[in-house]
């Protein structure tokens, strides 16, 4: 898949260290990765979840978030934010 854009994943490791590993992981089993559906994708990323036409990833044990548009079709995956769980629960991502 063509990740668009990985400076949002270097940008939150760099203020949340702990979260570089997890974003790493991430990025290298996306990054090779074929995937046609949501059901494939659920395959390699058993916590990933649908909300509104977004994918939202847990990351490092749930301390952050990563939301994405995914395009099967395209085989594209635009980071749309990079999230603290706390950031992420209060909501403004989906305005």
């Amino acid at each position: 898949m063509h990740i668009i854009t990985r400076k949002r994943l270097n940008e939150f490791a760099v203020q949340h260290p702990n979260a570089k590993p997890g974003l790493t992981h991430w990025y290298r089993t996306l990054k090779p990765a074929t995937i046609h559906s949501f059901a494939e994708l659920r395959a390699l990323f058993p916590s990933a979840d649908h909300v509104g036409k977004l994918t939202v990833f847990n990351i490092s044990g749930n301390t952050a978030r990563l939301i994405a548009a995914i395009h099967y079709n395209r085989q594209k995956v635009y980071v749309r934010a990079v999230l603290t769980h706390a950031d992420y629960d209060e909501g403004k991502w989906k305005e």
